[in-house]
Parts: C-alpha cells; structure tokens; sequence
C-alpha cells in the first residue's frame, strides 16, 4: 500500500509544506494518498540550487557517480515489490507490468552506472596542411549544466529513469517535474537518491500545478530540457524554451506490417501484446496494423479469438492483462474516435465497449485515412486492420503519418527488412517483432511531430554534455 502522503523533493531534502495533490487509484477512483505540491517559489529555489550544485557535479568523479547508480540499483531490488504495488495504484498498470517496468528502471540504473566510468573524449591530428603542422588536438564531453526533465503518467519510473539515470551518469543537476497524476515512482526514487551524498542541489523532484511549471521550460539558468508527452504540448515547450537545447519524445501511431511469409501465430501473439499492453497507453502501442492480402482474413481471425481472450479487470489481480486508462476523460474520448469511425463506415470486428475508465480491448478495419483513429495518437486499447498487395506501397502507407517513432516489420526476406530500414521515416525500424520492442540501452526516439534527439542512456549522455576542445601548438 501506499504511504498516506510523500514530501516532495527540494535540494536533495524531503519538504512536505502541505498534502495539496491527491493521487488516486485508478481502478477504484479512490483516494490513495497525498502529495506535497511545490510552488513558483520553490521551484526558482530548486533551479538556484541547481545551479549552486553545478560545479561540485562537475567535479565528482566518476567512481563516485556510479556507486550514485549502484546504490539505487541495490535499493530499487530491495524495494521491487513496494515500487510495483505502488505504480499499479498510481498508474492502473496490472501488476505483472508493474513488474516488468520495475525490472527495466533497475536495468536503466544499471547500464548509466556502467556508462558513467566510460565518458571519453578523443586524440585528433590537425596536421592536414602545412598551416596546421605542429598541431595537436583533443576533445572531451563535459556536463552541459543544469536540467529540466518533465517526465509522463504511463512509464511513471522508468521513463523518469531515463532522464535522471544519465544525468547522474554525466554529473549535471536536475529538476524533475513527474506527472501529476503519477508522482509516487518519481518520488521514491528521490526518496533513494536522498539516502547518497550527492552534493547539495543536485536533485529536486517537484510536482506542481501548470501555472508555477512555466519555469521548467524558460528559465534560462536551465540549460537543457527534456520532455516526454504528448506531441501538443512538447512542440509548445520547444517554442518557448529559450537558447536551451530541447529533447522531445513524443508520441505516434504506429505500424505493424504483416507479410505472406510470417509465422502467423507467432505475429498474432506479438501484436496482442504490443497493441493492448498496458491498454495500449504507450506512444509505440501498436495502431495501425497492415497485412498482406494473402494471409488477411487468417491473420485478422487470429486477432479477434485473441483479443476476446484478454481478460480486463482489478490491475492487483495478476491475470488481468488489460487494466483501465489513466482516467475515465481519456476513456471517453477514444471511446468517442471508435465510435466516429464506425459512424463513418468502419467496421467493428471486437471490443468498442466501455465502463468508466476501463475501455475494451477494440478492433477495427475499413476505417478511413482522416478518422482520428487512425492518422492521429490513440493512445489507448485499439487498433485498425487494413490490407495490402505492394510491398513499396505498404510502406508508403506507414510513412503517410506525421508521426515517425518505431514500426514493425514481419518478413522472412532480407532485402524487404533492408528496403524497410531504408525508407521508413522513423526512428527505428523492428524486423520480426512489434514497434512496441524497446530496450533501455538502445537508442530511442523519433522523427517528424514525434519528437526530438534520443533517449537510451548513452544517447541521453550525448545530449547532457558538450563537447569541448583543446589545440596544443608544439613550441
């Protein structure tokens, strides 16, 4: 269970000057716990003491940084039960996900404490003319200062791992704002990381309200800022950040290919998870899911008796496999995109009904390339079958998105993987398996309104440092 409320992190330090954010579960709708929620006053003071903590993070050596890292590994195993419990009150996730998210935040914490001791620069010859004889040069990646990270519900621990983990690993400062209505991961691992003795300032974990949040985007004592959310609001940030530099992930709509030649079974079992999976809250949820011709009616068969199988209820059941959304508002409005595309001529293979929060894994084909179903996020439990003879069209189906993060491809052809590698427009392209496939040291992130720049934690490393030279003339 939940603890009856959580402080807020300021400078490394728990302050709790009220219980002013409520937290409730979201199967039951029920009060779960309170949340001290900061201010405009106290958020300016955490990026003061940011900036105060900028050169002692600077200095730490890297030693110093990973056992920061293996710390929290070592507690996060500790504590793996409470921090799974907790994001299926928090966040609605069954709890065997909940579990699964756990495993990847420790992983995440792991592989920045392995890349924290392997920050290197580089030895550069400048002798290409006889102007730059007697040159020499060297380059190293240095922290880029302080950080705004603002982290989203549906990955409540591991995506703010993904913003604080590097940050550590690289010796930059930090603000985190988790998202309001799942706040308790992100505190817990400040609760953590107040056990170290990071310099003072070197964390502050802040829930707040939107009208003090404009300063985790504007202030320009910041000096990076990294968002995950939705496409609106991160494009918003972008525009009013300033000189700093910006990483957005965003969100999508992603496309699953089925060819002639794959192992139906194995697809249909694929897709099942990556398009109902935490009730499809994910930006790499699969979509759209576009089969070929040949194997359509098989394929779209297996998916429906799959579908119907997925058993919907209390996220603290471990058989339950499709929980609710994060709220009942969300629920109701891609309740009301199905509802729209069957009005428009689409047909209704399973699911489309709803009870509150809790939306029935959905199944949809013959729907239109302008119902928002279809061209615009989802981000919920459905997914939209259509069919395909050309391969190269097929493709050009995917791209005609103005998302651009994963998608997957199931071929047994070699050239056709290659040709999809090559002409997607997107961040990564997945042969033999669903866009949902993501490991946490690979890089991550995409293209077009789904966002900016990679996360993965080397990745995140390259964008929390700058680079800076130095020239040796021989004398």
């Amino acid at each position: 269970m939940l603890k009856e409320n959580y402080p807020y992190y300021l400078g490394n330090k728990p302050v709790a000057p009220n219980q002013d954010l409520i937290v409730t579960d979201k199967f039951t709708d029920e009060v779960a716990t309170r949340v001290a929620i900061a201010d405009e006053q106290t958020i300016d003071a955490a990026i003061q003491k940011a900036v105060d903590a900028t050169e002692a993070m600077r200095e730490l050596p890297s030693y110093k940084k990973q056992e920061v890292l293996l710390h929290c590994v070592d507690r996060f195993i500790e504590r793996a039960e409470e921090l799974a419990v907790s994001l299926c009150i928090e966040a609605g996730k069954p709890i065997k996900d909940s579990r699964g998210e756990v495993s990847r935040l420790i992983d995440t914490f792991r592989i920045a404490s392995e890349e924290a001791v392997r920050i290197n620069g580089e030895v550069m010859s400048l002798d290409r003319t006889t102007k730059s004889e007697g040159y020499s040069g060297m380059f190293k990646p240095v922290p880029i200062g302080p950080c705004s990270f603002i982290s989203p519900f549906n990955f409540p621990l591991n995506l703010a791992a993904h913003k604080v983990a590097p940050a550590l690993a690289v010796g930059c400062p930090f603000i985190l704002k988790p998202a309001s209505m799942t706040p308790i991961g992100a505190l817990i691992i400040g609760e953590v990381l107040a056990e170290t003795d990071l310099p003072e300032g070197a964390f502050s974990i802040l829930p707040c309200r939107r009208d003090g949040a404009h300063l985790f985007t504007e202030d320009d004592r910041l000096k990076l800022l990294s968002f995950t959310g939705s496409p609106g609001v991160g494009w918003d940030l972008k525009a009013k950040a300033g000189k700093k530099k910006v990483i957005l992930e965003l969100g999508g709509n992603a496309a699953c290919l089925v060819d002639h030649d794959t192992n139906i079974e194995d697809a249909v079992n694929r897709i099942i998870i990556g398009a109902f999976y935490q009730s499809g809250q994910s930006c790499i949820s699969v979509q759209r899911i576009i089969i070929h011709e040949s194997i359509y009616d098989e394929v779209k068969s297996n998916l429906i008796e799959a579908t119907q199988k997925l058993k919907s209820g209390n996220p603290r059941n471990e058989d339950t496999f499709i929980g609710p959304m994060i709220s009942e508002k969300e629920a109701t409005r891609l309740d009301n995109w199905i509802q729209s595309a069957v009005n428009s001529g689409a047909r209704l293979l399973c699911g489309g009904g709803r009870d509150g929060a809790m939306l029935q894994p959905t199944l949809l084909e013959n729907v239109k390339n302008e119902d928002k179903i279809n061209c615009q996020e989802a981000f919920g439990p459905v997914a939209v079958l259509s069919k395909f003879n050309d391969y190269e069209e097929a493709l050009d189906r995917i791209n005609n998105s103005v998302f651009g993060l994963q998608a997957g491809i199931f071929t047994r052809d070699i050239y056709k993987a290659h040709r999809a590698w090559d002409k997607l427009e997107v961040g990564g392209v997945v042969i033999g398996d669903v866009p949902s496939w993501r490991v946490d040291h690979m890089p991550y992130g995409g293209v077009k309104d789904s966002g900016l720049g990679r996360e993965g934690i080397r990745f995140a490393i390259e964008d929390m440092t700058e680079l800076r030279l130095m020239v040796i003339r021989d004398l």
